[in-house]
């Protein structure tokens, strides 16, 4: 296999990465790609059962990710935490497209300041949102069934044990240590909301009620700015889901609740569960190969360098389709 022209998939070993992976190789049987992960033998099982695909060993403590001199890649997709952003320079290096999962809100700072350094290197792609963006996506297709939408709340239920892999779990803690606050847009301003204050209460599909909390996430700036909409929280829970409790295995819930003013000039409002039964993995791998695809311009037209956020790319009604193929069902709340 040639690595030269392979996506370059950093913890393409781990949940996400493996998924994202059988993503692409589903939509694009002759796209190479390279599966990278500290553990050599475990990223050679990825490879091997998706056929067409290398492993390799990486370092992202290294400048050059440890990887031989000479190797050039399409793109790099990181789908853990790139904490000295080695796998963001590394990208810009080789004027290959870049996608970043675990940054978060509180940690996108310096991948902006390297991505408006060197703007003509290469696109970057932060999907530091819920499930990569395709929840930001979901709501924005709705949103178009307003003339103005005034109030856009999402409350996600993540059951307790969906809660991912090492690399997920070592995100959940890292944001939880730097802070407890939540943040939002109110009445047109964006803030900061107090820890007691950003607790609230989310309703399962099945009406049980899980506390959770406003947390700062991407998809409130993302929904804001997209919509105008001058009220919008992301509020996030660990609990027992209802499929869970069904005695199904771990589901994901997101309730996306809008209120605006329809076509007529009336009084409007959507309120839709996102529910998939198998958990939040399906999702978030979508949402990472949605990203791939458009950035290659397999898919529309190849990106120009710049910083991008999911909804800038993607169009949602094609990512509502998507997520239902995904075995993602709707359901009016």
């Amino acid at each position: 296999m040639d690595q030269r022209k392979s996506v370059l998939l950093l913890g393409g070993s781990g949940q996400a990465g493996s998924d994202t992976a059988a993503h692409l190789r589903r939509w694009h049987p002759e796209l190479p790609l390279t599966i990278a992960g500290r553990n050599l033998e475990r990223a050679q099982r990825v490879a091997d059962e998706l056929g067409g695909a290398t492993a390799v060993t990486v370092d992202l403590a290294r400048g050059d990710l440890g990887l031989p001199a000479g190797q050039q890649y399409t793109a790099v997709i990181a789908t853990l935490w790139d904490s000295r952003l080695n796998g963001l320079r590394f990208a810009q290096d080789h004027g290959a497209p870049y996608v970043s999962l675990s940054s978060g809100m509180i940690d996108v700072a310096p991948e902006i300041t390297a991505g408006m350094q060197r703007p003509a290197a290469a696109p970057v792609l932060m999907a530091s949102h819920w499930a990569a963006g395709v929840i930001t996506l979901a709501t924005l297709e709705f949103a178009k069934e307003f003339d103005r939408v005034d109030t856009i709340r999402i409350g996600a239920i993540l059951d307790e044990n969906d809660a991912g892999g090492p690399a997920g779990l070592a995100d959940l803690e890292r944001w939880a240590e730097v802070t407890s606050a939540g943040y939002a847009r109110r009445d047109g301003v964006f803030g900061w909301v107090g820890a007691d204050e950003a607790q609230v209460e989310l309703r399962s599909l099945d009406g049980t009620a899980v506390i959770g909390q406003i947390i700062p996430i991407l998809d409130v700036t993302s929904l804001a700015t997209a919509t105008g909409a001058p009220n919008v929280e992301f509020a996030f829970a660990v609990g027992q889901s209802a499929g869970a409790r069904r005695g199904e295995g771990p589901s994901v819930e997101v309730r996306i609740d809008l209120e605006g003013v329809g076509p007529s000039g009336m009084p409007l409002s959507v309120n839709r569960h996102v529910v998939h039964q198998d958990g939040q993995r399906p999702l978030t791998s979508l949402g990472l190969a949605l990203g791939v695809e458009r950035l290659l311009g397999l898919r529309g037209d190849a990106v120009a360098p710049g910083i991008y956020t999911p909804e800038v790319l993607l169009d949602p009604a094609y990512v509502v389709e998507q997520l239902v193929d995904a075995g993602t069902t709707f359901v009016d709340a």
